[in-house]
């Protein structure tokens, strides 16, 4: 098995040796349970648990189930969904869609994103527009694929967006096609397609 620890240190402290993809598919659940073990800082409401300190501005809405940490902010009219985790500092802008994802500490979502089934590591940041697609509306067969070490790897799955390794930067506008995986410190320009499969 790939040792994706490299990736983003964080997220493996979840569940060890386990495939982003498989991370992905048990976000919900893994939400669910940490809920659970949350401190007094939290107001849970459901299984929406939000830290006393995180901004959440108007229109906001909210499915559950879903923690949002200290310190974060979500700006207006994002609509956050299936399963999502903010660490703490993550900033989503106003007019984002996150859907099934984790987004670890110091990440910025900047507006008018989507983020999709996906894994976005510590200090990354996503400028207004850019996209992480987690379906392949293009193809006949919608089996995701990635690429790993110049391997290419199916997922057995039709939802996965994309790991997105610790201080990785995706210009404005640019799309991560399903099964992207990104080392730490990547950059992809504004406007560019990562397809990788």
């Amino acid at each position: 098995m790939i040792d994706f620890k490299e990736y983003i240190p964080l997220a493996w402290a979840i569940l060890p040796n386990h495939t982003p993809w498989e991370i992905s598919r048990k976000i919900p659940e893994i939400i669910e349970e940490k809920i659970k073990a949350l401190n007094e800082e939290y107001t849970v409401n459901g299984n929406v648990a939000i830290h006393k300190s995180a901004v959440i501005e108007q229109h906001v809405i909210m499915k559950g189930p879903m923690i949002i940490s200290a310190n974060c902010f979500v700006g207006a009219h994002a609509y956050l969904r299936g399963g999502v985790f903010l660490d703490e500092h993550v900033s989503v802008g106003p007019g984002c869609e996150i859907k099934s994802s984790f987004i670890l500490s110091h990440s910025a979502i900047a507006h008018f994103n989507f983020v999709g089934d996906s894994i976005i590591g510590s200090h990354v940041n996503m400028e207004a527009g850019s996209i992480i697609a987690n379906h392949h509306n293009d193809r006949e067969n919608k089996v995701i694929d990635v690429v790993v070490d110049g391997r290419k790897i199916s997922t057995g799955i039709t939802k996965f967006g994309a790991l997105v390794g610790d201080y990785s930067r995706i210009g404005a506008n640019a799309v991560l096609s399903p099964g992207t995986i990104l080392l730490p410190k990547s950059i992809v320009k504004r406007l560019t397609l990562i397809e990788q499969a």
